[in-house]
């Protein structure tokens, strides 16, 4: 080797060297399950819709050609999808191009171009291909060969478009455009240009194709009547049928009925096992669609759970019923944001982790803060016995051009209820919090309480906080709960009222320094304690004083902030990375486990 082949090497080593260090960085913060993300062909290859399977489906998870940043082609409904340069990055879907396990990790993009091949399996033929997009932020055209075939506005909800017509033998090519402008006109929650933390656009939830019959089920709707022990179901399909449901406990069908599509009937529940946090118990479902001649056309299988959530007197105290009984609503703020995935979860055993970790901590809630999960997430809470306040994301700049920025947000805000009505763990909807982008609060709280008399509503979550761009529109003064934010707290929490239940939003926010597990900026939290001892003796204290607002003031929810630390925010009770638990959690779930089986007494 003479000298300059030496230096040659060397300076390829130090390249590789510093290449290999460039992409450690990249990671900032990895958690347990990263390098999994990053190495699955097909990254969270589970079915995505558990309560309307199907056996037949294709997963469109993985490499997509991706073409974004400062000159990418305007994304707003093109009228036609751009040529694609052999040279293309290469993006992982469904990681938004912010997320390193994207593999982009840019800030935010604006408009994005994604593409990707397949083939039609043989068994499809003849059948309806329908694409499906779990969620994609915020404008969406779709293009399949070259044809445009659907566009969508949303970031938050699931929609689909049968692409049948512009297929072809052999390999198919789709192109997606998305633009999203992060300019807080449209529902944002905090990606929007007044949140906190690092932006999320484009597809960020599963993308998948999935074969039916020119007359298959569209969607169905489960609503539990435990009054009348039934439950109501409203199958809507394409094309006209006999609708067959049958309800199974485990393998035994304790239930069947049937109906035309497309109008409510009933499956009853003789002495219904009943859905609850301790107990949460499931009843299978198959629903059959036949056509005149009695040939099934489409199956799926589904699952309901047999509960319900009102409001009631315990000793003349205003509190939410479940199953006629109060139990005491005590959770975690939970914002469902990831060091390396950013609002997706890198795999489905990270999405089930906070989950479990809050059911073994003791909690029996999670508030959903600001986005809303895919349909899994709902799924893993119905299996464990997690009750959801579900959160819509906010939008932050609603008094302007009202006529289309608030259209938008009642639009979506009816979306996410669809998307999750069928999920027996959301209890509560919440359509505002802490005044970010409210607007017609009483209304649109009497509204959806009218629209899903099911559940309760919390119109404006912590009425009592206000960001200070804006005036506060405060208290509707109707809804089910009077709810106010109060940090550290927990004293100066709501007491109940004549047709409300007194409601703690949000209440704790302790931080607590972890060193090599904190996101690389200036941190911050509430108040703070030293040490991992002080942390928890800090959170038993605010407990014992839940206890007693709980007993003697008439407090039914207390939700504390929060499960993970959040970027800058390290007031989790796990680090961002969910590597270390920053409380003894033994006391932290005696605690919390004491409370709630005292809320049985009452």
């Amino acid at each position: 080797m003479n000298k300059r082949q030496h230096n040659t090497v060397l300076f390829l080593l130090f390249l590789t060297i510093n290449c290999s260090c460039l992409l450690a960085q990249e990671i900032v913060l990895p958690t347990p399950w990263t390098k999994q993300a990053l190495a699955a062909t097909v990254p969270l290859p589970e079915y995505p819709r558990p309560q309307l399977q199907r056996s037949d489906w294709m997963c469109l998870n993985g490499k997509w050609d991706y073409h974004g940043g400062k000159n990418a082609a305007d994304a707003l409904d093109p009228a036609k999808p751009i040529a694609f340069e052999s040279s293309a990055e290469q993006i992982r879907v469904p990681y938004c191009p912010e997320s390193v396990l994207s593999g982009i990790r840019r800030p935010q993009e604006i408009n994005m171009w994604y593409r990707r091949s397949f083939v039609i399996p043989s068994s499809w033929k003849n059948k309806q291909v329908i694409i499906h997009f779990d969620a994609v932020a915020y404008h969406t055209t779709l293009f399949v060969n070259g044809h445009k075939a659907g566009v969508h506005a949303g970031s938050y909800d699931a929609f689909s478009f049968d692409i049948t017509q512009h297929l072809v033998n052999g390999e198919n090519t789709l192109v997606v455009a998305a633009q999203d402008l992060n300019d807080g006109r449209v529902p944002s929650g905090k990606s929007g240009p007044r949140g906190d933390y690092t932006y999320c656009s484009g597809i960020w939830q599963t993308v998948w194709l999935e074969p039916v019959n020119k007359n298959h089920i569209e969607s169905i709707r489960l609503l539990p009547d435990l009054a009348n022990s039934r439950c109501r179901l409203l199958v809507t399909s394409a094309g006209a049928g006999k609708v067959t449901a049958a309800a199974f406990d485990g393998n035994k069908v304790i239930s069947q009925a049937s109906s035309s599509g497309n109008t409510y009937f009933y499956l009853p529940i003789k002495t219904p096992k009943l859905w609850s946090p301790d107990d949460p118990f499931l009843y299978d479902l198959t629903i059959r669609l036949e056509d005149a001649n009695g040939a099934v056309t489409d199956e799926v299988k589904s699952y309901f759970g047999m509960r319900d959530i009102k409001l009631g007197k315990v000793n003349g105290v205003t509190r939410p019923l479940i199953n006629g009984k109060f139990i005491m609503q005590l959770g975690l703020l939970d914002q469902g944001y990831w060091p390396d995935g950013v609002l997706t979860a890198p795999t489905e055993e990270a999405l089930k982790f906070d989950l479990q970790f809050t059911k073994n901590a003791g909690y029996n809630l999670i508030r959903k803060h600001m986005k809303t999960e895919p349909q899994r997430f709902y799924y893993w809470a119905d299996k464990l016995g997690l009750l959801v306040w579900q959160d819509m994301p906010a939008i932050w700049y609603q008094d302007e051009d009202t006529v289309k920025t608030r259209t938008e947000y009642r639009k979506e805000l009816l979306a996410v209820i669809d998307d999750h009505y069928n999920a027996p763990s959301i209890i509560t909807w919440v359509p505002f919090n802490e005044n970010w982008g409210a607007f017609d609060v009483k209304n649109i709280t009497d509204w959806v309480k009218q629209y899903d008399p099911s559940r309760l509503v919390n119109g404006n979550s912590g009425f009592n906080n206000n960001p200070p761009y804006q005036k506060a529109y405060g208290d509707p003064g109707n809804g089910d709960y009077v709810d106010t934010h109060i940090y550290v707290g927990p004293v100066g929490a709501s007491i109940p009222e004549q047709h409300r239940a007194a409601s703690l939003g949000e209440f704790g926010g302790v931080g607590l320094f972890v060193r090599d597990h904190m996101w690389p900026v200036a941190n911050n939290a509430y108040d703070y304690e030293p040490t991992r001892t002080r942390l928890t003796d800090r959170y038993v204290f605010l407990l014992d004083e839940v206890e007693q607002l709980m007993k003697y003031r008439g407090l039914s929810v207390a939700i504390y902030t929060q499960t993970t630390d959040v970027e800058h925010e390290i007031n989790g009770v796990l680090t961002y990375d969910r590597v270390v638990e920053k409380m003894e959690m033994e006391r932290v779930k005696a605690v919390n486990e004491a409370i709630i089986k005292a809320s049985y007494n009452l």
